[in-house]
């Protein structure tokens, strides 16, 4: 009766898995104080001594150059094998080439501006009021061609101006016209350069997206810009009713 009373209480002592966790921590708690201890040898015989006792223990030998390579003393030792550990450990860290490696065809990625437009493509400034480019014009025009050159995607180009009101001797009659004219001008310097004119889109917004606010002059005159990009739209996709496509890209099949 006192048996199974015993046994439906649950008596008996602990499990037989805490045996094996218990082992399992006094082996953590022994090894991380051997490497306290290993970070605090200092000397030349001490170390010696450690390793010693490490191939005896383990029952394999352990060279002082393979210990070495994990061992950093706090204090300089004349030791032979630490040093060429840790000059073996610092080439390992380091690498074994020192050149660079290639650099991209866009030094720096700029964002246009926030859409799903991709950023390749670039900013074309002109002088705030007027349908004049600044002096880098041509060598812009020159970079961006070759970058767009050869793709089947469309490409926008988008006319900015500053907000600050046009002359009154200005032949346009307000900011839409002037961006448009801005427009018109990158798109034949592109044409020029080999750009088909079929991948090209405008789109005037005039003052409406500046890209500071600042109604300091330098900052202002930032606003007064083209913006060239590459759309995530092909070319031929936008030619043609969708039944014409069809019959565009369909392979006709041999009776």
């Amino acid at each position: 009766m006192g048996k199974l009373a015993q046994e439906q209480s649950g008596g008996g002592g602990a499990p037989e898995w805490v045996l094996t966790y218990g082992d399992m921590m006094s082996l953590l708690l022994t090894f991380f104080i051997m490497l306290a201890a290993m970070s605090e040898v200092k000397k030349e015989d001490q170390f010696e001594a450690l390793a010693d006792a490490l191939r005896k223990r383990f029952g394999k030998y352990v060279s002082l150059d393979e210990i070495a390579m994990y061992y950093k003393p706090t204090t300089a030792t004349p030791l032979k094998s630490v040093s060429q550990g840790r000059e073996k450990l610092a080439r390992t860290l380091d690498g074994a080439s020192k050149m660079k490696g290639p650099e991209g065809r866009e030094s720096r990625v700029r964002a246009i501006r926030p859409s799903d437009d991709s950023t390749t493509g670039g900013v074309i400034f002109f002088e705030e009021g007027t349908d004049q480019p600044t002096p880098s014009f041509d060598d812009t025009i020159t970079k961006i061609a070759g970058v767009l050159a050869g793709k089947p995607q469309k490409i926008e180009i988008r006319g900015h101006t500053s907000s600050r009101p046009l002359p009154p001797d200005s032949p346009y009659r307000n900011h839409w016209d002037l961006a448009y004219a801005e427009c018109l001008k990158v798109m034949e310097k592109l044409t020029e350069a080999g750009i088909d004119p079929r991948r090209i889109r405008i789109a005037v917004v005039g003052p409406n997206e500046p890209l500071s606010i600042d109604p300091a002059p330098d900052k202002r005159k930032m606003n007064a810009r083209v913006e060239i990009s590459m759309l995530n739209e092909l070319t031929d996709e936008l030619r043609g009713s969708g039944e014409e496509k069809l019959r565009r890209f369909s392979v006709p099949v041999t009776p």
